[in-house]
């Protein structure tokens, strides 16, 4: 049900889940636990990406580990912050702001020279704190596309293209204007990856480099 908001007096709650969530969103995970483990800057490792795919490039999986779970929850907590502040009839408008502006954090982080990650990790955790099915059908999709292909931006690609079906299914259909602005800045993301999916040079999982 939508609640129709006064944007004259919402707009400072709105204001201040946008900067908090992005600057939450901006923590560049993959870059602190790389150092903190000794192993130098992610940026120069692999793709030079501060997300997790890449950060399995260095071949220590608590990095790894360490880097989704940070990245993930900093969606979730940005979600479920906003949406506890200011009235309760913004509740879900904080929510949305909060997942976009997270999710904006991680890919444009201004710490970084808004060079971030591609934003899947991020992308789970807002669709698991907004509504957590669909956060487990894109990890489930995830896996199975793995499994079956063995690439990891292919899998990822797959599932994020396929959330915007699942909330329809599932009838959640308010998220869905979101969910597609998150998909299409995904693919952008993405972009090299698709290229080189394209032209079958992509490295699969688990390959030697």
């Amino acid at each position: 049900m939508l609640v129709e908001i006064d944007w004259g007096t919402a707009w400072p709650w709105a204001l201040a889940a946008l900067a908090l969530s992005y600057l939450l969103g901006s923590i560049p995970f993959g870059l602190i636990f790389t150092r903190m483990a000794g192993l130098g800057d992610i940026r120069d490792i692999g793709s030079g990406n501060i997300g997790f795919t890449n950060t399995l490039r260095t071949g220590n999986k608590w990095v790894a580990g360490a880097t989704f779970l940070g990245d993930a929850g900093k969606g979730i907590v940005a979600v479920l912050v906003a949406e506890r502040i200011g009235p309760e009839e913004l509740s879900f408008a904080m929510a949305t702001i909060a997942a976009a502006a997270s999710f904006l954090g991680h890919l444009y982080p201004v710490w970084l020279g808004f060079k971030g990650g591609k934003g899947i990790s991020t992308f789970i955790g807002v669709n698991l704190a907004l509504y957590w099915p669909v956060g487990l059908l894109f990890c489930a999709t995830w896996l199975v596309v793995a499994a079956l292909f063995r690439y990891s931006s292919l899998s990822a690609l797959v599932a994020a293209a396929l959330t915007p079906v699942y909330l329809v299914l599932l009838h959640r259909t308010d998220l869905l204007p979101l969910s597609l602005v998150l998909v299409v800045l995904i693919f952008i993301a993405h972009r090299e990856n698709i290229a080189r999916l394209i032209a079958g040079t992509e490295s699969r999982i688990g390959a030697k480099k």
